[in-house]
């Protein structure tokens, strides 16, 4: 079995290709209903055609982008026909209309921009200040006339498709035709109502396997429209009333000024207000590579483009379905997700079941059919065929296709999106919202964690907390720390130190809608703001002084931020800021002790570097300020990059979180590495990497450009040791996961920059930060963690174990199931002549072991146990040795139990009278369902023999035993008449019991039986140094 998925069922984890996708279909031979066993895998075609259609909308706005706007070059404005005004925008008192609005940006009409004014112009038109934006009263009148920002969605499946859809399983069609014909031949032979319980009890068990199957189904759909919502819940910056505010991207309208900073998505059409550097990666829309250079030239900004360099304000002129954007999501989700690679084995597992179920139906079918003949034979009435002999020949077909449906576990893919949809629900409440389906699954295979510092081992909450300026260290603690630094340093020297913070920040201090100032940036520039706040500085005072003239923003490749700014005397002044090395090499100068400049001189140099070690060594994040001032002749295109004049080192304080250390312990005893990546300086990573317990004794750190200076095989060599990378470039990480990835390691990286896009999308498991990751990074990750903490990462890798092992508790009470129940059917028609179970006993059974089973398996908590054992990597068999050696033994306690009672269970029951075969075959089904309730609570731990603990936990498996338990003595006790049985003395009720809870002993017994490891699993140390941990028996 095991190869056999190997090759035709095994798909990659991450961007798996169209040919193993479409390798794995062509193996499945053999569905009941395909409606339901392929809903939540992709539509290949579909997703084809969906290409198509977007590469026409992407050639068709490359048009209007390209040669419309050179076509436009040759149109006289005057000659062009002048638009009409509809009433309905006039009586709204609009000045513009939504579809000429929609048509300058689409067509960048440069002509038709300056026709009505320009952005001021347009901003009249759509009445709108630029600086105040909407007002929340006009919300309505602006959605009346210029739409909403929503996109036109396929309408979610009711309740009624769901029944609908597990109606169209082919043997449940075939039973009700079956069941039909046997109440017409029934109500002949036996007359009304009589005739009619047999076909009837048969219509009643299908009705309720439908009814059960569509609620789960619906449910899970309710579970992942839930997710999908939440996986669309973007939050945008505006002005609104005045005030600086977050809103859904859905509650956008055509006026609202928003703020666009670097990895942010254009969330509308508009037009360009303000902003430098900006750079917009329209590839999305286009299809070309090249970013964009947003200014008022081109000051036209499309939706569903991202922001690739610097930040700006633009206002939005189109929204919704009257953008490019909202018309290409109509079909970027045709076709669905991918599937899982565990619901492709699953698929295989179900297909190679399905056919030896298949067979043996067709065997039982043909020994029950020729043992009849033979018998009719034998008493020489062959020719001689009566309605009763027609009933018997169709009651053994219903049994056959019944086989079939218990046989064929349509059940096991679907167990996997049941386990997945439960899990996906509960970490949404953890704080972890799932975007790919896949991701909680690879999750709990993870083998390394390449993770942040900043914000996700720390709490992103950042102070100043040491300066160093004119030759002195200052620890910044409260009011009188201020004074102190106040007085120690002459006014000019502050005043240069409250420029170089206010002038050069991409950070704002803006009042809030409770009228509070508020500081909105990164923790850094806001820890930043905040300290020259402390010092009496007035934000909006220095930033009214000087004129900006050029912006170069930070990002993770320059790692420095620069600006150039008007003096009022007359001249620039240039401000730079960020990693001291960086820094450090654009300086000649420093201030002195008495605020004279000094010449860095390499003394100096080496005096500044102890400084700036010496904070980082404490765990402080260092920052370097420097300025130049220029004469009025300097060519203003491009910021210096020489001759600055250091003014002072800081020394940012950014705490451990709680937890942290615990989460770190937790992660290695269950066999996976950690490794920090980080820009920070080397000596700051190493003392976190300590503190929270990554970097141990014999751990490797290295910087970024080191590393990837390396060859292959020096990075193969050098990557076990390595726990902590500084000084990071994007291309380091990316580098780094690819290393990882040729060495077997199933890897997850966590990233918050859009220029992690590239290392989220390789490695196995891409995690976003939701409070400080970018939206570019949240759309290339397949994981969001919206608390940016790493507790919230191990519990997410806790959650896919879980679903992983679920999984195969459930395969493995399934696989139990079904051995027995065609065993015992075919080996009692080949002896007997008969089946001991019915059809409607069958189909009872089938939904214990299929929708009611998946609840009580595959829903079950993670425990702290599950980061006790060791990982599972690549190439590992999902089905087991241990799971083989117990579905074996319980197999054949139950064969044994169950064959010796269907032979010779009236002697040792002592039954006799009429109604002995009856009151047997009951006692039976009885002890039958109640093997398969016990062998429920067996198969919730594979290797322990406490199989009862975290039980009461998992409240879904208490119901559904609970529900199994009442609905059998239903069966039992009141519905004989559709069920073929009869009531039970309480002796045999408890016999029935007994007979199951054995089970429960027999699986003690067999848990001693030890296994050898399976390929892959060897108990050889794990080449970080990691043992693999005991497994059967040694962890009861």
């Amino acid at each position: 079995m095991e190869k056999l998925l190997e090759e035709k069922f095994d798909l990659e984890h991450k961007h798996p290709s169209q040919e193993s996708l479409r390798r794995w279909r062509s193996a499945v031979s053999l569905v009941r209903n395909r409606h339901r066993r392929f809903r939540y895998t992709a539509n290949l075609d579909k997703r084809s055609e969906s290409e198509q259609a977007r590469r026409k909308i992407q050639e068709k706005l490359r048009v209007a982008l390209y040669v419309q706007k050179a076509a436009l070059q040759f149109i006289d404005a005057g000659n062009r026909v002048e638009y009409k005004l509809s009433q309905e925008v006039r009586e709204a008192d609009f000045g513009i209309d939504p579809n000429e609005l929609a048509s300058i940006v689409h067509g960048h009409d440069s002509r038709r921009l300056k026709f009505h004014g320009e952005v001021e112009g347009i901003a009249r038109k759509v009445q709108v200040s630029l600086t105040d934006g909407v007002y929340l009263t006009d919300l309505p009148r602006r959605q009346k006339i210029y739409g909403f920002n929503q996109y036109v969605e396929k309408p979610p499946k009711s309740f009624w498709i769901f029944v609908w859809e597990a109606l169209q399983d082919l043997t449940l069609i075939i039973l009700i035709v079956c069941a039909v014909i046997s109440i017409g031949v029934g109500i002949a032979t036996k007359g009304w109502p009589e005739g009619i319980y047999d076909g009837l009890g048969i219509v009643l068990s299908i009705f309720l396997v439908v009814m059960v199957t569509s609620i789960s189904d619906y449910k899970q759909s309710l579970q992942f429209r839930e997710l999908d919502k939440e996986k669309k819940k973007i939050f945008v910056q505006v002005t609104r009333d005045g005030c600086r505010q977050k809103v859904l991207i859905y509650d956008l309208v055509v006026g609202d000024i928003v703020h666009l900073s670097i990895g942010d998505k254009v969330p509308a059409d508009g037009i360009f207000i303000s902003g430098y550097s900006l750079l917009i990666d329209e590839s999305s829309l286009s299809g070309e590579s090249e970013p964009v250079n947003i200014s008022e030239e081109n000051p036209f900004l499309l939706s569903g483009t991202k922001v690739q360099d610097g930040n700006g304000i633009m206002l939005v002129t189109s929204v919704g379905m009257r953008t490019e954007w909202g018309r290409l999501m109509e079909t970027l989700n045709e076709g669905g997700e991918d599937e899982t690679p565990l619901q492709v084995k699953l698929n295989g597992v179900a297909t190679i079941i399905g056919k030896i179920g298949l067979t043996f139906a067709v065997l039982t079918f043909v020994v029950l059919v020729a043992r009849f003949l033979v018998d009719k034979a034998l008493q020489n009435k062959f020719l001689q065929w009566s309605l009763s002999d027609a009933m018997k020949l169709l009651n053994y077909f219903s049994i056959a296709v019944t086989i079939i449906v218990v046989a064929v576990p349509e059940g096991l893919p679907l167990a996997v999106t049941l386990s997945l949809a439960f899990a996906m629900k509960k970490l949404m409440n953890d704080r972890a919202l799932v975007r790919h389906l896949s991701a909680c699954e690879t999750m709990g295979s993870a083998t390394c964690i390449c993770t942040d510092k900043t914000g996700t081992l720390t709490t992103n909450h950042m102070v100043v907390n040491k300066i160093w300026i004119c030759e002195e260290i200052k620890v910044i603690k409260g009011n009188d720390s201020i004074d102190a630094l106040k007085s120690m340093i002459s006014d000019d020297v502050l005043i240069i130190l409250l420029h170089s913070i206010f002038q050069n920040t991409s950070s704002e201090v803006v009042k809030g809608t409770d009228g509070k100032n508020t500081i909105l940036g990164t923790p850094t520039e806001s820890a930043l703001l905040e300290f020259g706040l402390l010092l009496g500085g007035d934000f909006d005072g220095q930033r009214q002084k000087s004129n900006i003239v050029k912006v170069e923003p930070f990002n993770s490749v320059r790692k420095k931020m620069s600006v150039l700014v008007t003096l009022p005397t007359g001249g620039f002044r240039a401000f730079c800021k960020g990693a001291p090395e960086i820094i450090l090499g654009m300086c000649s100068k420093v201030i002195g002790s008495h605020g004279e400049l000094v010449y860095l001189t390499e003394t100096w140099i080496e005096n500044v570097m102890n400084i700036i070690n010496g904070f980082a060594s404490e765990a402080l994040r260092t920052l370097c300020l420097a300025f130049k001032d220029i004469d009025d002749s300097f060519n203003n295109d491009n910021i210096p990059g020489d001759g600055y004049t250091l003014v002072a080192i800081l020394g940012i304080k950014d705490p451990l979180r709680p937890g942290v250390k615990d989460a770190v312990e937790a992660c290695l005893a269950a066999g996976i590495t950690i490794r920090m990546v980080t820009g920070d300086n080397i000596y700051t990573a190493k003392a976190i990497a300590k503190e929270c317990g990554i970097l141990t004794d014999d751990g490797l750190a290295i910087e970024g450009p080191d590393f990837s200076s390396k060859s292959p095989e020096e990075m193969k060599k050098l990557i076990p040791k390595l726990q902590v990378m500084a000084r990071s470039l994007p291309l380091d990480k990316h580098t780094l996961v690819k290393q990882l990835k040729d060495l077997r390691e199933v890897v997850a990286v966590t990233g918050d920059g859009s220029n992690d896009g590239p290392a989220l999308r390789a490695a196995d498991i891409g995690l976003a930060m939701g409070i400080a990751g970018t939206e570019v990074a949240k759309e290339n990750a397949d994981v969001v963690i919206m608390d940016d903490n790493f507790t919230t990462i191990v519990n997410v890798v806790k959650w896919g174990r879980a679903v992983y092992i679920n999984i195969q508790k459930f395969v493995q009470f399934q696989l139990t199931v079904n051995v027995v129940a065609l065993v015992i059917n075919f080996v009692s028609a080949c002896i007997s002549g008969s089946a001991p179970l019915t059809a409607v006993q069958l189909l009872w059974v089938n939904m214990i072991m299929d929708t009611l089973g998946a609840l009580a398996l595959a829903t079950e908590p993670p425990n702290d146990m599950l980061m006790k054992r060791p990982t599972v990597g690549r190439g590992i068999s999902f089905i087991t040795r241990t799971m083989w050696r117990n579905i074996i033994g319980q197999s054949i306690y139950q064969l044994i139990i169950l064959l010796t009672l269907q032979f010779y269970g009236k002697e040792l029951l002592r039954l006799s009278g009429s109604d002995a075969t009856s009151v047997l075959n009951t006692f039976l089904f009885n002890s039958f369902v109640f093997c398969q309730v016990f062998n429920e609570i067996n198969s919730r731990d594979m290797e322990n023999i406490n199989v009862f603990r975290g039980m009461f936990n998992s409240w879904v498996f208490i119901v559904v035993m609970f529900c199994t338990i009442v609905f059998q003595i239903l069966m039992v006790e009141f519905l004989g008449t559709f069920a073929s049985t009869v009531p039970l003395s309480w002796q045999l009720w408890l016999f029935s019991i007994l007979i199951g809870s054995i089970s429960m002993v027999f699986a003690v017994i067999i848990k001693q039986i030890p296994v050898e490891p399976a390929r892959n699993t060897t108990n050889s140390q794990h080449y970080y140094g990691y043992v693999a941990l005991p497994t059967g028996p040694e962890l009861a």
